[in-house]
């Protein structure tokens, strides 16, 4: 966004999704680049709250959110639209991108033969400190294990969990996730040394206000809540 706002001026448009699924800080994160680097943005309902097959949450509930939010994105636009996936990503299951396919989007970052470590060099470049060497910041829906239903409810849970855990722990890989037990939170390996000193009174008190089991703790693994054999018919 930042290398588009610089060659194209405002002939870019910047649009950033609001949801249950999308952090209030992820949100204040992109108006602030927006205000400061003089972006035209505009923040867009994605609409998958609305879709009944992307809250049953299969193994393709990415497919259902981005093709809500890419049709969203093209009723506001007949420009190319262009996302910053990259060739990292092509090394998963990743079914938003039959969505995008399927919708014409372009990713310049997989044209361009770019992994996320390009993307952050050229953050770094562009002296984007605050983005630069910042986590992993999946949807908060890829916290709840496949087949257990999506709920705001239980996204915000998720979202304050992980707050006060980055808040007490610092900065590194953390995950709340939602399993059909209750909550088991994961961490790297860094954390978890931090954590074995710290009490887990407040997330015990946060779970079960929410009714849910706190589960404990274990070391971070990517895509642990994707489960194939929960998904739904």
């Amino acid at each position: 966004a930042h290398v588009a706002g610089q060659v194209l001026g405002h002939r870019a448009r910047m649009l950033h999704a609001v949801s249950p699924a999308v952090t209030p800080e992820a949100t204040a994160r992109v108006q602030r680049h927006a205000a400061g680097a003089g972006w035209l943005l505009t923040l867009i309902d994605g609409g998958e709250f609305r879709d009944p097959d992307y809250l049953r949450n299969p193994v393709d509930r990415c497919y259902f959110c981005k093709s809500n939010l890419f049709r969203r994105i093209r009723a506001e636009t007949d420009a190319i639209i262009a996302t910053g996936a990259n060739t990292d990503d092509l090394d998963d299951f990743r079914p938003g991108l039959r969505a995008a396919e399927e919708e014409g989007v372009v990713h310049p970052y997989v044209e361009a033969g770019g992994a996320k470590a390009d993307v952050r060099a050229i953050a770094r470049r562009l002296r984007l400190t605050d983005v630069a060497e910042l986590p992993a910041q999946p949807c908060l829906a890829s916290r709840v294990e496949t087949g257990i239903a999506i709920k705001a409810s239980d996204l915000d849970l998720v979202r304050r969990i992980e707050g006060a855990l980055a808040d007490d722990l610092g900065v590194g890989d953390i995950r709340c996730r939602v399993v059909a037990d209750g909550i088991r939170v994961e961490l790297s390996p860094a954390l978890l040394e931090r954590a074995a000193a710290s009490p887990f009174d407040k997330i015990e008190r946060m779970c079960r206000a929410a009714g849910k089991a706190f589960l404990g703790t274990a070391p971070y693994r990517r895509g642990s809540a994707f489960l194939k054999q929960r998904s739904g018919p």
